[in-house]
């Protein structure tokens, strides 16, 4: 039977000394490429009775950096929620993980403390594995030979993970995912990701709009900077039925209705009712169908709505799902 994955949101762990197979990332996606590298850690950890162990950071330190400088132009689009990178991170049998809060505190440690405190004291980290880029700690000013130099010291072993590559050579890497889903590119999101694209979250109460359309949805909060494009969707929700439900989405600020500039997933279910608030749901995207408008009226938009839900119709048809 499968453990559960424990998560430490402040170090050194409260409830554990055993010795730690560690990776350090952002894993955002948890793609192919980062599949890999865990499928690495959990190997190793097997190996030598070692604890299988993720450290990531939130928010992404880029994040951080662009909201303390007021560049918000450099913040990364957001693959996946913290939900569903905890969810793709435990499924790859890792049973630690150390979810560090960027902060000020965490942004200013020197890189020897950052060794310390975490690696060290934090999870008695015994292998490490990390990319060959990796810099850690205050200005980014520790690296590969601060951390051999540590290992020796402190008594683990450190391991370079290059990149991960495709059938074709090409790198597999989260900016290339953000890439595919920013034009709407479901088909080489899903190569890199190894599963179709999806966001899971709670069902949450809406303004009923689509209701007097004809077209109730689903609503479910996405994350801040979702790198997916705005757009309208194909897509299947599962967790609402014993077998996944079919449905065109919107995803978007609702340009002809809101203001408020929130990003929003409205899911409309074909042919099928079901009662969802407050259940937890993952949308699964299929295909691309139009970029979000702005509808001269409400008319004029059900009309597109009407073809858009035929044209998901015609899809399950043809795919048989």
């Amino acid at each position: 039977m499968k453990s559960a994955l424990k998560i430490y949101r402040s170090l050194p762990r409260h409830d554990s000394h055993s010795p730690s197979a560690v990776s350090i990332g952002n894993f955002d996606g948890v793609h192919r490429g980062h599949q890999t590298i865990l499928a690495r850690v959990a190997h190793v950890a097997q190996e030598r009775d070692l604890t299988p162990t993720v450290m990531t950071f939130y928010p992404h330190p880029r994040v951080y950096f662009a909201r303390t400088g007021n560049r918000p132009e450099l913040m990364p689009t957001q693959i996946s929620s913290l939900r569903d990178k905890v969810w793709g991170i435990q499924r790859l049998h890792i049973r630690q993980l150390a979810l560090m809060r960027f902060n000020q505190k965490l942004a200013e440690l020197s890189a020897e403390d950052f060794i310390r405190y975490t690696l060290v004291d934090g999870l008695n980290t015994r292998w490490l594995l990390v990319g060959e880029d990796f810099r850690f700690g205050r200005k980014r000013t520790g690296d590969l030979d601060m951390l051999r130099k540590a290992g020796r010291e402190y008594g683990f072993e450190v391991d370079i993970v290059t990149d991960v590559v495709d059938e074709h050579g090409h790198r597999i890497s989260s900016s290339e995912v953000r890439t595919a889903l920013a034009v709407g590119n479901l088909a080489r999101a899903e190569h890199l990701l190894g599963h179709p694209y999806r966001i899971s979250g709670h069902v949450v109460h809406g303004k009923k709009l689509g209701r007097t359309l004809g077209y109730p949805t689903l609503n479910v909060n996405v994350p801040q900077l979702c790198a997916a494009r705005s757009g309208i969707y194909i897509v299947r929700a599962h967790g609402l039925a014993e077998q996944p439900l079919n449905g065109v989405a919107s995803l978007g600020v609702r340009p002809t209705v809101d203001n408020n500039g929130r990003v929003l997933l409205e899911v409309h279910l074909l042919d099928c009712r079901v009662d969802a608030y407050g259940k937890l749901t993952r949308i699964e995207f299929l295909k691309f169908l139009r970029d979000e408008e702005t509808f001269p009226d409400l008319p004029t938009m059900t009309a597109a709505i009407d073809n858009d839900a035929q044209r998901a119709r015609d899809y399950f048809a043809l795919h048989g799902l």
